[in-house]
């Protein structure tokens, strides 16, 4: 039987509940326990598919096509695993999988609520991920205590403790404790009445993680203990940092994990830690580097720094694991298109995915300034359209060339809808061309590479690309182009399929290490 932790947020949102959760994870994980983690978030879409990143940052596809929140990216690059599209559970899905029992007859001509009917198909949904070879699952709850949508994930989870047993639930809740700057002094009553309004619900947190500017006093932590009904061993603090990657480290220090695993009755173990240090020790070396290598993410979503947090999070990995310090600034493709030179104090450039024509020119504007002042440049998705209409248009004299999605009638569909149309999602085979640049990345003919998109590189025009000097590089089993370079270039680069969601925070991915060396070679 597996056991649970349940991690819950008070007093405001944005405190990192996804980051504490995704540490706590990654801790026990690293103890030798088998970890699976899953986001419980109160909204009503279904999945992420039609979410805007500004709303909740960029939309994470697991290996299954599971579209989710961002966090779910987090937890696989703490965890260093894949998770699946049960890792992400909304309203959305439980309600329709509630109303579709009742419209089938399930419930016998009950009247369906919220409880029981919603509640326990949220246990239902949870209680799937108790299997044999899992140990611990954590879940998140996404909101606040207080915020309506999420009650009944609340009350759900009450009712876990009592249907798993005392030892086979942790509650952790994380809150805010503010300072008062005209006294120095961290006020504790929020995170009191966020506490209370929790046992007002019949949930007695084990763990209350505190978030602050500043470290809190022995006092601040006494205070807590005794009006929160909680252990003085189980009031962790998690003071702000710049460096995400500390977080673990330091919620370890203060004996996090422990905490838990002796509420769950479980033993602890010296955990394996050393490749995580040595990170830590590389991102604080990086920030005292003179030499720092500048790369230029160009997109349309550059006023939310997490509607890439992928990306940035492979660059700045890719960097440190190259022992180089990257400096990654967001730059608009509405201002790419009115002057490509801003992308001239760049020593590489990252055209990013998206969706929409919104901005569209901007990226190929981007893709020729790379190509033409031979900036290393890698494309991705939307990003790898733009690079592949750019060469059309001004290499092989394609006039009007362009994606049928955004001009239907255009005479030269170098970007052309799927088929049968359909969004192609998740994680599929690609075969790497033999003696290209990405076969010597990769080392190997066959990979698996995540998808999401609804248009594809037409192979109608491969051999004119080719003899005007770009390669299509990789290709579907059933030979549709996914990814093409320009060799006579440093790095060249686009792929229609998206290698920033598999790389991890310990084990790059290959195409943006190489991406990196390029851009430090001078």
């Amino acid at each position: 039987m597996s056991k649970f932790i349940f991690v819950t947020g008070g007093v405001v949102s944005g405190l990192g509940k996804g980051i504490t959760a995704a540490s706590m994870a990654m801790l026990i994980k690293a103890q030798g326990y088998k970890v699976d983690m899953v986001k419980f978030d109160p909204y009503f879409n279904v999945d992420s598919l039609y979410l805007s990143p500004y709303q909740h940052g960029e939309v994470f596809v697991t290996e299954d096509g599971g579209e989710g929140d961002l966090v779910i990216g987090h937890y696989e690059r703490f965890l260093d695993q894949d998770l699946s599209e049960n890792s992400n559970i909304t309203s959305g899905k439980i309600y329709s999988s509630v109303i579709k029992r009742e419209r089938d007859g399930a419930y016998d001509g009950e009247s369906v609520q919220v409880v029981p009917h919603i509640t326990d198909e949220i246990k239902r949904t949870l209680y799937t991920l108790d299997r044999p070879e899992t140990d611990v699952v954590v879940c998140e709850i996404g909101g606040v205590v207080g915020d309506i949508e999420n009650h009944p994930y609340l009350e759900a989870i009450r009712q876990c403790r009592g249907e798993l047993g005392k030892g086979n639930a942790v509650y952790i809740h994380i809150t805010y404790v503010p300072i008062i700057e005209m006294s120095g002094e961290h006020k504790t009553k929020p995170t009191q009445n966020s506490v209370k309004e929790l046992q007002n619900i019949g949930i007695q947190p084990d763990i209350i993680v505190c978030r602050s500017d500043e470290p809190l006093d022995d006092g601040a932590k006494k205070k807590l203990s005794l009006f929160c009904n909680v252990d003085r061993a189980g009031i962790i603090e998690s003071v702000t940092t710049d460096n995400l990657y500390q977080v673990p480290l330091k919620l370890h220090e203060q004996g996090f994990e422990s905490v838990a695993l002796k509420k769950l009755k479980m033993e602890e173990r010296e955990p394996q830690l050393d490749a995580w240090r040595d990170m830590c020790a590389r991102a604080d070396a990086a920030k005292n580097e003179t030499t720092r290598l500048k790369v230029a993410v160009v997109g349309k979503y550059v006023e939310k720094a997490t509607a890439y947090q992928s990306i940035t999070d492979a660059l700045t990995t890719a960097g440190l694991l190259k022992n180089e310090a990257v400096d990654i600034a967001l730059v608009s493709s509405a201002k790419v298109v009115e002057d490509p030179d801003i992308l001239g104090g760049y020593n590489g450039i990252v055209i990013a995915p998206g969706f929409g024509v919104r901005g569209f020119d901007g990226k190929i504007a981007a893709a020729k300034y790379a190509r033409e002042n031979d900036v290393p440049c890698l494309m991705i998705g939307l990003g790898a359209e733009a690079g592949i209409i750019e060469f059309a248009r001004d290499v092989c004299n394609m006039t009007g060339a362009d994606s049928q999605e955004f001009a239907p009638d255009t005479p030269y569909g170098v970007v052309s809808s799927i088929e049968p149309p359909m969004l192609k999602k998740g994680s599929f085979p690609t075969m790497i061309t033999p003696g290209t640049y990405l076969s010597r990345i990769y080392g190997e003919q066959m990979v698996t590479e995540r998808h999401r998109h609804r248009f594809d590189f037409s192979a109608t025009y491969e051999q004119l690309f080719l003899r005007n000097g770009l390669v299509f590089s990789a290709h579907s089993p059933t030979g549709v182009p996914e990814a093409f370079e320009i060799p006579t270039n440093k790095f060249f680069i686009g792929t229609m399929f998206h290698p920033e969601y598999r790389s991890r925070l310990l084990t790059t991915h290959p195409l943006f290490a190489e991406f990196i060396k390029a851009v430090g070679t001078k």
